[in-house]
């Protein structure tokens, strides 16, 4: 399977000068974004979205009414358009087929479909070829739920970044409360546990902690602290290269 196939003549995203691929997974809520942006911020490095990049593909299934529960013809849809990534100063803008999907990948709508759609192989098998071709300079912060298992088995940090259920449910129950979602702390909660659930027995590209992966436990901790410790991860990686 070509991987640019769903890539823009055009450049996709500018590189960063760093040789690290930093790969990070985890469950929903451990706060992956936000640490995998500030991380790539503190690096000079491009911070690539792979959530983003399914909800883009969910959000364009949904407007040309392609059934969710249709992996083959979502597999088809995934390989006939043409998706646009850029790190902006750390937002992740998606174009799919020269539109700007951006604003409208964290809608309720697609939340739903994204986790109907992200099961898929064919789906993946497609979107793994792009996020491969876009990190194979360097110099990338990658996250995800198969970033160390599948996309970026060699990458050179591979973190897993996790927490306490209950921790990840509040920190996602005030993101929607903050957009002016309406839910219970309770249905969050139980939807996180059955995401996990998901995640973890998803046939192919399943949420797993590889071997040589770094936990990296954010219960209790603030998001200066992950960070830090993900810095210092990547700091001893290069020092560890020079010195080969």
């Amino acid at each position: 399977m070509e991987g640019d196939r769903c890539l823009s003549k055009e450049p996709n995203i500018v590189m960063g000068k760093g040789r690290l691929r930093v790969a990070i997974d985890g469950p929903a809520g451990a706060g992956k974004s936000t640490v995998a942006r500030t991380v790539a911020k503190k690096l000079g490095y491009t911070y690539l979205d792979t959530g983003a990049m399914y909800r883009a593909l969910a959000l364009t299934a949904v407007t040309r009414r392609i059934p969710l529960d249709d992996p083959l013809l979502l597999g088809e849809m995934a390989r006939s358009i043409q998706m646009t990534v850029r790190d902006d100063n750390g937002l992740f803008r998606v174009w799919v087929d020269g539109q700007e999907l951006t604003g409208r990948l964290r809608d309720p709508g697609t939340d739903k479909a994204v986790k109907l759609l992200a099961m898929h192989r064919p789906v993946r098998e497609v979107l793994v070829d792009i996020q491969r071709s876009l990190a194979k300079e360097g110099g990338v912060v990658m996250e995800g739920r198969d970033i160390t298992s599948v996309v970026l088995p060699d990458a050179e940090v591979k973190i897993f970044l996790t927490g306490d259920v209950r921790e990840r449910a509040r920190r996602r129950w005030q993101e929607l409360r903050a957009k002016g979602v309406k839910i219970h702390w309770e249905e969050v909660l139980e939807e996180l546990i059955q995401r996990d659930r998901k995640d973890l027995e998803r046939e192919w590209g399943k949420l797993v902690r590889v071997p040589d992966a770094h936990l990296v436990d954010t219960t209790g901790k603030t998001q200066d602290e992950v960070v830090a410790e993900i810095l210092k991860l990547c700091e001893e990686k290069e020092i560890a290269l020079h010195n080969r």
